[in-house]
């Protein structure tokens, strides 16, 4: 994967003592799986992720949108659209508040240009990336292994880990693992590290996880529209449920040649 995309340093949506932080996670449209060493039981394990999702019709068009409100405990951490190229190189998100953040491909935007910038990064990059997931599991850059299956809310999964191959992205270190639902062969939950502006020892101590349900239809690709996040370990497996998030209104769509340009009285996000 190129290095595009950004996440935050610690506890993902999680710790929101730690939402200054962020992170870079890479996006790209599909190149392929990074070095061609990925074991035959997980390229099947992948291929029928895609085909239940149906990749290609997700991949067929320029770009998509959707309304996002996401929950944790009883505040409302975010309300906005999210606008998105399918292969996640440009990023719009019009929030409820009036705030504009936009990734033009190369820089991040926020106008108006006395917005809070807080988060801003987090929010740019992290909600349509786990929103695009399961598009994206074969990007190249992609190291995968096989995993025995794993326990979820008393089903077993068949799973799968994903890491990275040296310099791609900022945070190479990270890792996911991957849990396929045996009915329906979609995507069901993934757990991960963040290793951005922190030692990859201490992020193996805060693992979460994102629960994808109610998927729906959209032009014949299955895109979840209930998520729900958890602390995670690789023993106990779902630890304490800390959000969710509902997605609505989501749509493909031709953007206009401005759409994701940079705002008028915007401020540079850097950090």
């Amino acid at each position: 994967m190129k290095k595009c995309l950004l996440l935050l340093s610690c506890l993902l949506i999680f710790g929101c003592n730690d939402l200054k932080k962020t992170k870079r996670i890479p996006v790209e449209p599909d190149n392929g799986i990074g070095n061609g060493a990925t074991p035959p039981k997980v390229l099947s394990f992948l291929e029928n992720i895609e085909e239940a999702h149906n990749k290609p019709a997700f991949m067929n068009h320029k770009a998509i949108r959707f309304n996002i409100t996401l929950i944790f405990g009883d505040t409302e951490r975010l309300n906005g659209k999210v606008s998105m190229t399918v292969n996640s190189g440009k990023v719009r998100l019009d929030k409820s508040d009036g705030t504009r953040i936009v990734y033009n491909g190369k820089s991040v935007y926020i106008s108006p240009e006395y917005a809070n910038m807080q988060g801003a990064r987090f929010d740019i990059f992290t909600w349509q990336y786990f929103f695009a997931l399961p598009f994206k599991l074969t990007d190249s850059g992609t190291v995968w292994e096989t995993q025995q299956p794993r326990e979820l809310k008393g089903k077993q999964y068949e799973t799968a880990r994903l890491s990275f191959e040296a310099n791609t992205g900022d945070s190479p270190d990270d890792w996911y693992i991957i849990y396929k639902d045996p009915e329906t062969n979609r995507l069901k939950s993934a757990a991960y590290i963040v290793t951005f502006s922190t030692e990859p020892a201490k992020a193996e101590e805060n693992p979460h996880a994102i629960i994808y349900s109610d998927y729906e239809m959209i032009e014949n690709a299955a895109i979840s529209t209930h998520w729900e996040f958890y602390n995670w370990s690789k023993k106990e497996g779902l630890g304490k449920k800390l959000g969710e998030a509902e997605i609505s209104d989501i749509s493909f769509f031709d953007p206009a040649e401005d759409y994701f340009s940079k705002p008028e009285n915007a401020t540079l996000v850097t950090k």
